[in-house]
């Protein structure tokens, strides 16, 4: 019957469900999976933040509705998370919402701005609700590369001259999910000129602002002086302070949209609970020294993770940011597909990763690896490749550990 409904037809069966239907299947028979399909923080948030959470939900009022855009304490704090890290001022009035996660606010915002037909630019590959967003609200995507190099120029040009009707928005996120990528300032530079130049809205997800690595912090597009006219940027609470399931987002930028989305939320949700979002304000405001330890962490297993699979004899780049790595399938046997990769992974190695294909057609060819589990698991999932590599008769490197 739910394939009668308008919104349910455009959706395509989500492909990752699959491997995670079979991990489940598993698990459930007792199996040691090593789980590095989804990305999952495994670490606690910091334990002032929890005992805030406490404190808050102690209080006999506390517990009523709350502010859908977020309360004024916790937009002042994001506002000041901005000043801090990137130079930028925002009014927290009306240049600061907070959405239920990062994911929530682009779906809503979505909802807000664009009509049936629309047409919205997306990179491809790229984290599924770039996209769905934007399909659920009826619009149609044309995809652009998610490679911040010339050919994403390119296809931008060729996009905007014989695209009918014309590009409303551009989607947009680095560090990137799934690949990893990254971009500079000057990219982003080129970005809000271009968006100006062809009046388009940009929709910026920095939702691994804080994972970067090898000392190279990532920038803010809002950094680009005017990018406020025609840029609004999402961050996230997830994945910087591990508070994943706490589904505590911002969206920062034009005041003309944070205006829509706003609208929009208040007639869709209540905001947060109070607690939560008070608790937010003693993560961004309070002790970051857990930032740097969790951005080290991750570095750690990053090196662990290249290194040992590379021993196995499965070489994949080094992430510069992010907690994924975007893993090329091994070459010899590149002619599975990602997908039946992804499954006899889990059959044979008992390492769940998420296909490359469920990010978008342009995601053929690879995996994403969560970086969710300590170096010895991470060592151990090496361990497990590589008897699955030689099983298939790919040759493999003497040792791997």
């Amino acid at each position: 019957m739910s394939d009668d409904f308008y919104r349910i037809r455009r959706l395509p069966p989500y492909v990752i469900a699959e491997v995670n239907a079979m991990r489940a299947e598993a698990r459930a028979t007792g199996e040691d999976i090593i789980d590095l399909g989804m990305g999952n923080p495994d670490l606690p948030p910091p334990a002032h933040v929890i005992d805030k959470l406490c404190e808050v939900a102690r209080k006999p009022d506390a517990h009523g509705y709350s502010a859908s855009k977020g309360i004024p304490g916790l937009r002042k704090a994001q506002a000041g998370y901005y000043k801090r890290r990137f130079g930028v001022d925002v009014d927290p009035e009306s240049e600061v919402v907070v959405t239920l996660g990062s994911k929530e606010g682009l779906a809503n915002l979505a909802q807000a701005i664009t009509a049936p037909g629309d047409v919205v630019l997306a990179p491809n590959p790229s984290y599924p609700i770039h996209t769905f967003g934007f399909i659920i609200a009826g619009a149609t995507i044309r995809s652009v590369p998610t490679t911040p190099d010339e050919h994403y120029w390119e296809a931008l040009e060729r996009a905007m001259a014989f695209t009918v009707p014309r590009p409303s928005v551009l989607v947009m996120g680095y560090p990137s999910n799934p690949t990893a990528e990254v971009v500079d300032l000057a990219f982003y530079e080129r970005v809000v000129a271009f968006a100006k130049e062809h009046k388009l809205w940009v929709l910026s997800d920095l939702a691994y602002s804080e994972l970067y690595y090898d000392g190279c912090p990532t920038p803010s597009i809002l950094q680009v002086p005017g990018a406020k006219d025609v840029a609004v940027e999402f961050t996230s609470l997830s994945k910087t302070y591990s508070m994943a399931g706490w589904r505590i987002g911002f969206a920062v930028g034009n005041p003309v949209l944070i205006s829509a989305l706003t609208r929009v939320k208040s007639y869709l949700d209540y905001g947060a609970f109070t607690p939560i979002q008070a608790a937010a304000v003693a993560a961004i405001n309070g002790p970051q020294d857990i930032v740097e330890q969790n951005r080290q962490l991750y570095q750690r297993r990053r090196d662990v993770l290249i290194e040992s699979f590379g021993r196995a004899g499965w070489d994949i780049p080094p992430p510069r940011a992010s907690m994924f790595a975007w893993a090329p399938l091994p070459p010899a046997l590149a002619h599975l597909g990602s997908l039946e990769f992804s499954k006899q992974l889990l059959t044979h190695a008992k390492v769940a990763v998420a296909p490359g294909v469920g990010y978008g057609e342009n995601g053929e060819g690879f995996v994403r690896i969560a970086m969710v589990e300590n170096e010895q698991r991470l060592r151990q999932a090496a361990r497990n490749v590589k008897r699955y590599l030689q099983s298939m008769g790919v040759n493999t490197p003497a040792r791997a550990g």
